[in-house]
């Protein structure tokens, strides 16, 4: 008898450690992903440190060894390859999943379109959804949001230097790109709408912060709106409500980002409208469609600091016993 397919979406890694556990149930697994393995932690900045262990962040009981205790981006890059080299995974890159027919129970078929435009059809007995959240951010939707020198995403610092850079959030990701660029040279002003810091700020990166501020190497504006972003500023008011136009050279819009939820809706699959969250069993990861499956950031809908790396992980292990109970001969 030939083994069962199974199709995930996403290779993440929460992707591939669903792939490992579904590997290991007997199934014969492909992994499709439509940029390359863990590309949102490629995209992540050049020096971003996890705040999870490198333990907590091991998939496939292969130890992640690190210099540190919390890994850097590029220490994780290393690792998650190792273990697709490992484990021989089927990894499908540059593939984008655009459709997911259900023809009957636990029977789909799945359509994709590779880098060079060649349209690919594969059978799969279950669906695995892993796609996570990084590449939808979460825009302001303000006049000049779209143009060429305002970014929703950080990874290096050194084009900025000696240039005037705003910084719009008040979360992990502004909090460390103000610090590699100004380290980097870059005058350097952050905006945050809240009256103080996120509670959610990696607690041993903020000290540092606070220090650049106090010495006025950073400006930091707290209880500040962003109503429009010109060629070279930007127009702030406080919490006065007064207006001023702020010299910007670049702009950093690091306002977070959320799941996409029309994918897995043109699937079937119910998604709850207030908080975002798919329906789907906790104890299976299995969605409201029979044979789709949730792992990773996704099941938490638009709270995404609800599951990361450290718990996503396990979420293969649930989907892969349920589908070896249903699959038993």
């Amino acid at each position: 008898m030939s083994k069962r397919k199974v199709i995930i979406i996403g290779a993440g890694p929460c992707g591939l450690s669903a792939a490992i556990e579904c590997e290991k149930a007997g199934f014969d697994v492909t992994v499709i992903e439509r940029g390359n393995i863990v590309h949102a932690l490629y995209r992540y900045p050049t020096h971003q440190q996890f705040f999870s262990t490198s333990e907590k962040l091991a998939i496939g009981d292969i130890p992640f060894y690190s210099t540190e205790r919390k890994p850097k981006r590029n220490e994780a890059l290393v690792y998650y390859r190792k273990v697709v080299e490992e484990y021989g995974l089927t990894i499908e890159a540059y593939e984008e999943v655009t459709k997911i027919d259900r023809l009957g129970i636990h029977d789909f078929k799945v359509t994709s379109v590779k880098q060079n435009g060649l349209t690919m059809e594969r059978d799969a007995h279950a669906v695995i959804v892993a796609t996570g959240y990084y590449d939808s951010p979460n825009y302001m939707h303000i006049p000049g949001e779209d143009q060429k020198h305002v970014f929703h995403y950080f990874h290096e610092a050194h084009p900025f230097y000696n240039q005037k850079v705003a910084v719009i959030g008040g979360k992990n990701s502004a909090i460390d790109a103000a610090l590699e660029l100004e380290k980097a040279g870059a005058e350097v002003s952050v905006y945050c709408r809240y009256d103080n810091y996120s509670s959610s700020i990696k607690p041993w990166i903020l000290p540092d912060f606070e220090s650049l501020v106090k010495q006025g190497k950073i400006m930091m504006h707290f209880e500040t709106e962003i109503h429009e972003i010109g060629e070279d500023t930007i127009s702030v008011s406080d919490v006065t409500g007064t207006k001023r136009n702020d010299r910007a050279d670049f702009v950093f819009a690091m306002t977070g980002y959320h799941p996409d939820h029309s994918f897995i809706r043109s699937m079937g699959v119910e998604v709850d409208m207030e908080t975002g969250r798919p329906v789907f069993n906790s104890e299976s990861m299995e969605t409201n469609v029979d044979g789709i499956y949730i792992a990773g950031v996704i099941a938490a809908g638009n709270n995404a600091n609800e599951i990361f790396i450290e718990n996503g992980r396990h979420h293969g292990g649930l989907i892969a016993s349920h589908l070896g109970a249903q699959f038993h001969d």
